[in-house]
């Protein structure tokens, strides 16, 4: 045995090793979900035990080369070679070395019980759809060298029972088409288990006390409730039968009441033990709402992940008071388009697109202009790009996190985008036609008649009956959406796309991203070289025009203008004499570059002060990436210079991003900040050390860990100890929704996202609210 593939490591290419159910639940533990840990003796495996049999009897002997050609008709012949291909690898003996590394590796856990669940991958020469539900079944033994040995050949046995057997020769498969593997897992006791089944039509869970084997056994029926999948609201909720449940040996849950004795259980399940429940506890919901509503959010964030049709199996492991979710199962359907994915990145805006590549292998050699409804492929995309982007229906690239520049513009463009994607400049050719799915982060190849295979698609359920268009307005949703207190805002760059955005349910502008929206108008030469030529007056109409077009649009509601917010390594093409260090990961960026260049900054004062004199005091300015008190001071003056100070209405915030400003709000405050924006990009990347343009670090690059959390909570403490509103105007909270529950505890006064994110961002917003509410009304009740 060479290795065990372990969740957190598997790679794309071991997906035929580890077989389907391992690498689905490989790919969301990679992505930060909560997935109990484990590890995968690999397909291989089988085959080398297989080829070592030794057997004497021809029909084992060829083992595992043989095709196994049976008559299904004759049933006595079926169970007579499942028989002895069952006995033959039960009485075999498996290598000392292999139980050792299984053994020694799951000893790490220090659990006394094992789950082992076969993992299957059937070769893409197989036809029409696999469908192994039910077929093999999990195994449970104690975490001891023997039991294990026993049970990784009890599951490996189940390919060759009778109805294994039937169903291989029904649907044309041959045993060299079958790769299982095994995942092997720890057991441990649970406060309730059950499942999620997510689909179009709404959204089921069940649950029941301890381990979920009482529900995969049907000794018990389960409680159930059903779900809107718009909204996460509880439609309906039935108690169901539930007289046992599951623990392991080792430390049985303390709520249920008397074992039953161990002399009922089958040897199959030597480190689980039954227990009755209380008549009282059986007249009780299995889940707290606690855990219902942790399992609702946790659907929501995967629908990204895997698609609006899949089951996920959950257990809530712990005792009886506190408990933790996580996923022990995931299954989904086969990939949109059968045996043509290619190609896999991060999914980092959502839709579905197909269309001609275009790829681009140096990003340096930015063409004048792109073809229209073309899939742009290319190393990197920087800010420079987003004039070009306008007509482009996908994005591919090969860097790039999900806060990278291009997971960034293509989400608030509409943009269908999958960002590092390994290789895709080299494995895409220009010209090809492809199928983009920026929800799975998963690129298709187009062969033959698009119609036929989509036609395919559909009849599997795979696809939907029809592609939006990703650029589409967005939808009004005033009408059916509830009161919120929390204020929602929305983060803007491009004045195209003001027409689309303006019906939304927001509040105002959050952050208007100036350093993207000027490329529009620059003409690719950098501001500073404008003002060298002697140009100055007309970029500064130009400038305030953009300016004006939000700030008309939205009035009255704020429209809070972030200034210049560039590093020199994300502008290659707009170059000048006072360009930073190409080699600096962070740049002369922010306030700090209006230190060294003033002239740029007090142009943008001075075209903030002509919208101020057209009439609009809706627009507020925010200072990006403020790394000292005495910066900000530098900045305030300029602004009191330029006459902004002189409307009443005008308001001076910073972005909270550097980590300083945790420990400096209450100078910045004192030295004139009306208000703060929480980005939580760069404090994520300051924080964790870790770039967030860097794709391979995207389960580094995690905005969810305690100490971001932390600095989070403590930024929205200190700005409500100052007396001033703070915002938050990162990634996280599209990216991420469950965090919205604890901004809005915390104190958020509001929330700003990417258009395509505001509808679901508003039902979170809600739904917190209401949970604030009826937590504050129990208490008070009590």
């Amino acid at each position: 045995m060479d290795k065990l593939y372990w969740l957190d490591q598997i790679k794309l290419q071991d997906r035929a090793k580890v077989g389907e159910k391992a690498f689905y639940l490989s790919k969301i533990i990679q992505r930060g979900y909560p997935v109990v840990p484990g590890f995968v003796v690999s397909a291989e495996i089988l085959r080398q035990f297989l080829e070592n049999l030794n057997s004497s009897e021809s029909l084992v002997a060829d083992l595992p080369h043989s095709s196994l050609h049976l008559d299904v008709t004759n049933w006595r012949q079926v169970q007579q070679v499942a028989g002895r291909l069952r006995q033959e690898i039960l009485t075999a003996t498996v290598p000392q070395q292999w139980v050792s590394t299984i053994f020694q590796a799951a000893r790490e856990w220090q659990t006394g019980c094992l789950i082992l669940r076969p993992t299957l991958a059937v070769s893409s020469a197989t036809p029409g759809t696999v469908n192994i539900s039910g077929l093999l079944e999990s195994v449970f033994c104690d975490c001891e060298p023997e039991a294990i040995a026993r049970a990784l050949k009890r599951t490996w046995s189940q390919i060759f029972r009778a109805r294994s057997l039937l169903y291989w020769q029904r649907t044309g498969i041959n045993l060299q088409q079958i790769s299982l593997a095994v995942l092997v897992q720890p057991v441990e006791n649970a406060i309730a288990s059950g499942l999620l089944r997510v689909n179009s039509s709404g959204w089921e869970i069940e649950a029941t006390w301890g381990l979920g084997i009482a529900i995969s056994l049907g000794e018990v029926q389960p409680d159930v409730y059903y779900i809107q999948q718009e909204t996460g609201v509880v439609l309906e909720q039935h108690l169901g039968k539930k007289t046992l449940a599951y623990g392991v040996d080792d430390a049985a849950p303390g709520a249920f009441s008397q074992p039953v004795p161990k002399s009922i259980l089958t040897s199959d399940n030597t480190c689980l033990i039954p227990y009755l429940l209380q008549e009282a506890q059986q007249k009780q919901y299995a889940l707290q709402e606690e855990y219902l509503q942790q399992i609702i959010a946790l659907g929501t964030q995967l629908v990204s992940e895997l698609g609006k049709r899949f089951t996920i199996k959950w257990t809530i492991a712990g005792q009886t008071t506190s408990g933790k979710l996580y996923i022990t199962q995931v299954s989904t359907p086969q990939s949109v388009i059968p045996h043509a994915h290619f190609l896999r990145g991060l999914g980092a805006a959502g839709g579905r697109v197909v269309a001609t590549a275009l790829v681009i292998i140096n990003p340096q050699e930015k063409p004048e202009q792109l073809p229209k409804g073309v899939i742009l492929v290319a190393p990197t995309i920087t800010p420079d790009w987003s004039p070009l982007l306008q007509q482009v229906a996908g994005i591919i690239t090969e860097e790039g996190g999900l806060t990278s520049h291009a997971a960034i513009l293509a989400r608030e463009l509409g943009i269908a985008a999958v960002v590092n994607a390994t290789s895709a400049t080299t494995l895409i050719q220009n010209g090809e036609r492809l199928l983009l799915d920026g929800d799975r982060g998963e690129v298709y190849r187009i062969k033959g008649d698009l119609k036929e295979e989509m036609e395919r698609g559909r009849e599997e359920n795979l696809l939907p009956s029809h592609h939006p268009n990703p650029k589409a307005p967005y939808p009004s949703v005033t009408s059916h959406l509830p009161m919120i207190a929390t204020q929602l805002l929305v983060n803007l760059s491009q004045s195209s796309l003001i027409e689309q955005v303006q019906s939304l349910p927001v509040d105002g502008v959050g952050l208007l991203r100036s350093e993207l929206m000027v490329l529009n108008i620059l003409q690719g030469q950098h501001p500073h070289n404008w003002i060298l030529a002697g140009r100055q007056a007309e970029l500064l109409e130009l400038w305030s025009n953009q300016i004006m077009q939000f700030a008309r649009t939205f009035a009255p509601r704020p429209v809070f203008y972030r200034s210049l917010d560039w590093r020199s390594p994300d502008l290659p093409s707009l170059s000048h004499s006072l360009q930073s260090s190409p080699q600096s990961m962070l740049g002369e960026r922010g306030t700090f570059s209006y230190l060294q260049n003033p002239a740029v900054f007090e142009l943008e004062l001075k075209a903030l002060a002509t919208v101020q004199k057209a009439g609009y005091s809706n627009v507020q300015l925010l200072l990006p990436f403020v790394r000292t008190v005495e910066e900000f001071v530098f900045c305030r003056r300029k602004v009191e210079q330029a006459g902004l100070t002189e409307v009443a209405q005008f308001q001076l915030w910073m972005m909270a991003e550097v980590p300083s400003v945790v420990f400096l709000l209450p100078e910045y405050v004192k030295a004139g900040a009306a208000g703060i924006s929480i980005g939580t990009n760069d404090l994520t990347q300051l924080l964790l050390g870790v770039d967030r343009e860097q794709g391979q670090l995207a389960k580094v690059f995690n905005e969810r860990h305690p100490a971001v959390m932390s600095a989070i909570a403590q930024l929205i403490q200190m700005a409500k100890t100052a007396g001033i509103p703070c915002s938050i105007c990162g990634q996280a909270p599209a990216l991420y929704p469950e965090i919205i529950d604890k901004l809005v505890e915390w104190g958020i006064t509001s929330i700003s996202v990417e258009p395509e994110a505001v509808e679901r961002t508003y039902q979170v917003i809600a739904r917190a609210e209401q949970r604030l509410i009826l937590a504050a009304a129990r208490r008070k009740l009590h």
